[in-house]
């Protein structure tokens, strides 16, 4: 494969990071972009001169010669998206999770088993500086074995309040919660075998949406190892950093914490404002896409041009995905959930 054909469905701001990366790699080439709405459709196909733009996935597929689909919709769409690409064929970049219901899993799993496509989530922490120095170490045999972790990955109300049109939709558990337990799996390099998963709620029902604040959850692995997570969206606004993100491994030898929300590596001053650029998750430098969450998203056109295998695996994206449903399961029932890993139902 000389030239990967992509096209995005899904045309808001991480639709633009696909565009952006897609745009300026070398195999690839964006031949279409859709989104339910058009304006946006078309806002995003004249910034990158893309100009198959549509409404209707299925039109899309049916009309364009196109290699693989980048899914970049709201987190509880991406189930029959993803069932109807892979029917047609056509490989897939979804953004995390892979989908937000059981009955969506299987049908994605069963879809790309049959058309035998190729599917990679966007679980990006793997390509963080912080986590892959972290797990390298952990690989190395420097911490021994990992016995227990804790993750705080948290968002400011601002996202479920004014960035996320679809909060009420989704949970911080499906928007955050993807990140943390892969990037718990990938440290311990083992399966959760039980969660017990606590929540609480009613500061962004106070504002209008109709969502769980906080999670906090113990996972235990099948070899042993135990971690607790914590993912909320009612960080005050004010805190200098969208996500707050804490992150500490303990093995038998050695210790590993890492603070990523609090970076003083680069301050800025002017007269109205004091901030800390992003210089690590998303930004640019001369001009060229930068940072991890690029990074995951080059990964996968490089991948698929060389036919060589994704860092995330099919079954990482739905296990990961088996994990949170059991984590919902509990805080709804208020007891520890064995995680179901049936695919086939």
């Amino acid at each position: 494969m000389n030239m990967l054909r992509m096209a995005i469905i899904g045309a808001g701001v991480w639709g633009e990071v696909h565009a952006h990366l897609y745009h300026e790699h070398p195999a690839a080439k964006v031949c279409a972009v859709c989104d339910q709405d058009g304006a946006k459709a078309e806002r995003l196909g004249a910034q990158f001169g893309i100009t198959a733009v549509y409404d209707d996935h299925r039109q899309m597929l049916a009309k364009e010669d196109i290699d693989a689909v980048a899914i970049v919709t709201p987190d509880h769409l991406h189930g029959q998206l993803a069932v109807d690409c892979a029917n047609a064929g056509k490989h897939m970049l979804l953004e995390k999770p892979l989908a937000t219901t059981l009955a969506d899993v299987r049908a994605i799993a069963a879809a790309v088993r049959a058309n035998q496509v190729r599917c990679m989530v966007d679980l990006h922490n793997r390509w963080s500086p912080p986590f892959a120095v972290t797990k390298d170490s952990v690989t190395g045999g420097e911490l021994g074995r990992p016995v227990s972790a804790y993750f705080r990955l948290n968002d400011i109300q601002w996202v479920a309040t004014d960035m996320l049109p679809w909060a009420s939709e989704s949970s911080i558990l499906w928007f955050l919660g993807p990140h943390t337990v892969d990037t718990l799996r990938w440290m311990f390099d083992d399966e959760v075998e039980q969660v017990y998963t606590v929540a609480t709620a009613g500061i962004l029902q106070g504002k209008g949406v109709d969502t769980v604040d906080m999670y906090q959850s113990i996972l235990q692995f099948r070899n042993g190892g135990i971690a607790t997570t914590e993912n909320g969206w009612i960080t005050p606004d004010t805190h200098p950093c969208i996500n707050d993100i804490k992150f500490n491994i303990t093995g038998t030898k050695g210790m590993i914490s890492l603070d990523l929300s609090n970076s003083q590596m680069i301050e800025r001053f002017t007269e109205d404002r004091s901030d800390r650029p992003d210089v690590l998750v998303k930004h640019f430098v001369h001009g060229k896409p930068k940072g991890f969450a690029y990074e995951s998203i080059r990964h996968f056109v490089d991948c698929l041009a060389a036919d060589e295998p994704f860092l995330v695996s099919f079954d990482d994206a739905a296990n990961t995905s088996l994990v949170i449903l059991a984590m919902l399961e509990s805080a709804q029932q208020g007891r520890p959930i064995k995680v179901n890993y049936d695919l086939n139902g």
